[in-house]
């Protein structure tokens, strides 16, 4: 008998341990709508070396530049075609006066940077340079204007500096810096974070602020634009429930949202490359809570906003660390491991699940700054862990949202559990499905089944992202040591796909 109960005990251990490694997917008809490729874009602020000795380079620097531009950069963000640059920040955009940034660069004022580490800047970089830039990397540009310490007249003639075609002393001077055809400018973003950086202002009023400035910010023939507000703060909901009742829907296309992912606390806010197994699945809770932050914010849209006419705009996430040793804390330089790639693969998951609210979101920064998608040193170059997230997640771009029912394993520690696994599918204008899947669990791995309510296809394939340790990071003595590999395990069987998604990895299948 006790043979029996023991035999029975062990094969119930066994099904138990292997249904918990066992997720299931069921991929549903294509929706009404795209994953808009906005959701990809990304923000560069003047912080650290983010602008200057990242994008702009000293003339010097033995590397390929285009007028200061650094090309080598631009060709890899080119690779992974990112959709939008925001810039000139952040807390910086609204301390920017941007006529200190135009003509002669010689001619041209020192600043002050008083959010970032007190440096003074040449501003030898700017609108001109900025713009330059987008069209090399064939992106759009997305500027945040200066409502906290601006005024009304500098943003309105900014944006007839450059979108106006006509006869004015803005299109006038823009000429005579060089430019004879104005840009036209689509997104511009009214202030940001205006409840802190931005002016510590309420939300109410920050909202008739708003109406006031946007009121100016003028539609110039052949370039109407796309008026962002400046949007809560993680779980302020007072703030996205004032804005949406007090601003006329009309008045603004989007309203933003900032949210960074922080493993430990804001005081402490913990190591980039040396991190426990328990502070990983914090961090990876914390990470996770963005579902439910888009959830609560877009509930509150939807009440003025049913036909969901204003987008959520994120534009500020990813995850914040401290600096690494020896840097200059006001730079917000921090390494990059795979930990960084599972946040950004399962963020994304997340804006394409609730694409037809979020329409779009920029990483926090482009290089050298948080999250980073390059790093630089002098002449030497590196794309990180999350560089490899955004190339693998590009046939997102556009491509029709599939709505997705998912059953996770639990991923547990102590007495918390978050599902291992997590995904989003679309399907391209070639009938192309294409499948994101995250597995959070740095030690198993996991069994997916998935079915098809409606879509036919007769090939797989894949590639993954994963190292052997959630610490692992890529530097400029070994830069390839977390890279897209091919994967090969994701199988037809019968009409359904089976995949065994490795610990700690981003796949992505393309089923036709």
């Amino acid at each position: 008998m006790k043979k029996k109960l023991s035999l029975l005990l062990l094969v119930l251990f066994i099904y138990t341990a292997k249904a918990q490694n066992t997720a299931s997917l069921v991929v549903q008809p294509k929706s009404d709508h795209t994953i808009s490729r906005h959701i990809y874009g990304h923000f560069s602020e003047h912080l650290g070396h983010c602008i200057y000795d990242g994008f702009w380079v000293d003339p010097s620097l033995n590397v390929a530049k285009k007028d200061r531009i650094r090309l080598d950069v631009v060709e890899a963000l080119k690779k992974i075609h990112i959709p939008n640059l925001r810039w000139p920040g952040g807390c910086f955009a609204d301390e920017y006066h941007w006529r200190d940034g135009i003509g002669p660069r010689e001619q041209r004022p020192k600043m002050v940077n008083t959010n970032w580490g007190g440096v003074t800047e040449d501003n030898s970089f700017g609108t001109h340079e900025f713009l330059e830039l987008c069209e090399l990397l064939q992106t759009e540009p997305y500027i945040s204007a200066n409502v906290g310490s601006g005024t009304v007249e500098e943003m309105a003639k900014w944006v007839e500096y450059f979108n106006f075609d006509g006869i004015s002393p803005m299109s006038k001077l823009r000429k005579e810096n060089g430019h004879e055809k104005p840009w036209k400018v689509s997104f511009l973003g009214v202030g940001n974070e205006s409840w802190g950086c931005g002016g510590n202002m309420t939300p109410a009023f920050y909202a008739d602020q708003y109406r006031r400035y946007a009121t100016y910010a003028r539609n110039y023939p052949g370039a109407p634009l796309k008026k962002i507000a400046s949007g809560a703060s993680d779980w302020d909901f007072n703030w996205t429930e004032t804005c949406m009742k007090q601003i006329p829907l009309g008045q603004m296309w989007g309203l933003s949202l900032h949210y960074y992912t922080v493993p430990k606390t804001w005081n402490d806010k913990g190591s980039a490359t040396s991190f426990t197994e328990q502070e990983y699945f914090t961090t990876m809770k914390k990470c996770l809570a963005m579902d439910s932050l888009v959830t609560k914010h877009s509930a509150i849209m939807d009440k003025y906003d049913p036909q969901k006419r204003v987008a959520l705009v994120v534009d500020e996430w990813g995850i914040w660390t401290n600096v690494e040793p020896g840097t200059n804390p006001g730079f917000l330089y921090q390494q990059n491991s795979l930990r960084d790639a599972l946040i950004a693969g399962s963020t994304l998951n997340i804006f394409n699940n609730h694409s037809d609210r979020v329409r779009m979101a920029e990483l926090a920064q482009t290089v050298n700054v948080l999250q980073a998608l390059i790093l630089t040193d002098k002449e030497k170059m590196l794309l990180t862990p999350t560089y490899y997230v955004f190339d693998l997640y590009k046939v997102h771009h556009d491509a029709q949202y599939l709505p997705i029912k998912l059953n996770s394993p639990a991923y547990t520690s102590g007495n918390e559990q978050i599902p291992a696994v997590n995904a989003s599918a679309s399907q391209d204008s070639t009938g192309a499905i294409h499948i994101s899947l995250v597995n959070l669990n740095p030690s198993q791995k996991i069994a997916l089944s998935t079915s098809f309510e409606q879509a036919k296809w007769k090939t797989v394939t894949g590639e993954v992202l994963t190292s052997a340790k959630t610490t692992d990071i890529n530097t400029f003595e070994q830069p390839n040591k977390v890279h897209i590999e091919k994967f090969s395990g994701a199988k037809k069987q019968g009409d359904n796909l089976v995949v065994e998604l490795p610990p700690a990895s981003i796949v992505v299948l393309e089923l036709k």
